[in-house]
């Protein structure tokens, strides 16, 4: 049986008039089930939460399903809500903390670090044995996770500004002091060890602060991928939760069999891996994780693929990770797509792109005469799988 996977994914809250944030989330979780949607620590973001599942054709259901209904409640209140890493349309004022201690305190604490916390993203879940064995498989993951990054790459605007970079999200992310590629630690009470540490000495205020790119769930029995931006493509969020599971899976018979997990002891590289990641995301280099060396982005994912070919295999997965992998590398990456609307018309058409592509559409940006408070409502989203001409699992 395969391993179970499960997404949380991240969403800004945008007027559609004028695709600026607004701190209506409260507004739309009225309307929504609390089960699977609840607060984050701006009043402009809310986060949903998909149901366990060893499919990634259910995965992708779920995922479609859960963003319609969102887009349901968010149209009736003349709102649209949108999974990028940062919305393009921010303002430095857009800050509307959500009530409650913990998010006061963070607020109070971390000053214009939480303000600016105006960025969302996707983590994946994968099941673990336990977790002593997430422990040590985090640390033989880590190589890869910048590979993710990459492909989830969609946050180049901030503030209504090009950054540079495809993924500004994470270079607002990393400045949380828990932020970034994960250390080594032998066993799961070395690991706890120093998040009570990091606790005790107020660096945080409890161990949901804990924000490295992996870590071990602080409350379920899973391994948590956090360095993604949120992706407005669901097949991308699909494409990420394959890729990692793969990569636990793999790392996990290693384990079982006795052998190394795979780690160097050697991460010092990791956060200019990630860097190079943010900066050029699927357009530019990455760093390979065998030679350290840059190479061009595709040669990378072609790498990881296959060396993860063998556990996307036994899970049923290989046809679509593989063709969802080269429909990325053909796309290019969000930010990509974001900065080409952006030049051809301007950046209300690729707040509109955003809206369209969270909803499960392609639709290209639209001018702005033409587009105005006239969005068309998530037409032709019923069937999960609408843009194949097969399911999305292919074999």
């Amino acid at each position: 049986m395969s391993v179970r996977i499960g997404v949380e994914e991240e969403f800004h809250v945008l007027e559609v008039e004028s695709g600026l944030l607004v701190p209506r989330a409260n507004s739309l979780l009225r309307r929504l089930p609390r089960r699977t949607f609840t607060t984050e620590l701006h009043q402009s973001t809310l986060e949903s939460n998909s149901e366990v599942h060893t499919s990634l054709d259910d995965l992708y259901a779920d995922l479609a399903a859960t963003r319609r209904q969102l887009d349901a409640a968010a149209s009736s209140l003349g709102l649209a809500a949108v999974a990028v890493g940062a919305a393009p349309l921010a303002p430095a004022a857009a800050a509307h903390p959500t009530a409650g201690a913990r998010y006061r305190r963070m607020v109070e604490d971390y000053r214009t670090v939480a303000d600016e916390q105006l960025i969302c993203g996707a983590q994946v879940h994968v099941d673990v044995p336990d977790r002593d064995t997430a422990v040590r498989v985090m640390c033989a993951v880590s190589p890869w996770l910048p590979v993710l990054l990459a492909l989830s790459a969609g946050s180049p605007f901030w503030q209504g500004a090009d950054t540079g970079y495809a993924s500004w999200r994470t270079m607002l992310w990393q400045r949380w002091p828990t932020a970034g590629p994960v250390g080594c630690f032998a066993s799961a009470d070395e690991y706890d060890a120093t998040v009570r540490d990091l606790v005790g000495s107020g660096i945080i205020s409890d161990a949901g602060m804990i924000y490295y790119d992996v870590r071990p769930s602080s409350h379920l029995q899973t391994l948590e991928l956090r360095i993604c931006d949120s992706c407005p493509r669901a097949e991308t969020v699909v494409l990420v939760a394959g890729l990692f599971r793969a990569l636990v899976v793999e790392a996990c018979e290693r384990l079982g069999t006795g052998g190394a997990p795979g780690c160097e002891g050697r991460h010092e590289w990791l956060r200019g891996a990630s860097w190079r990641a943010a900066r050029s995301g699927l357009e530019g280099g990455l760093v390979d994780p065998g030679t350290h060396q840059e190479a061009p982005a595709g040669q990378v994912v072609r790498t990881l693929l296959a060396r993860l070919r063998p556990a996307l295999e036994a899970a049923g997965d290989w046809e679509t990770v593989r063709s969802l992998a080269e429909e990325a590398l053909a796309d290019g990456s969000a930010a990509r797509r974001m900065r080409r609307v952006a030049e051809e018309e301007d950046l209300l058409a690729c707040v509109d792109m955003l809206i369209a592509e969270t909803r499960g559409e392609r639709a290209p940006g639209r001018a702005a005469a033409t587009r105005r408070g006239n969005l068309p409502p998530a037409t032709g989203v019923t069937d999960p799988s609408h843009r194949f001409a097969r399911p999305l699992t292919r074999r």
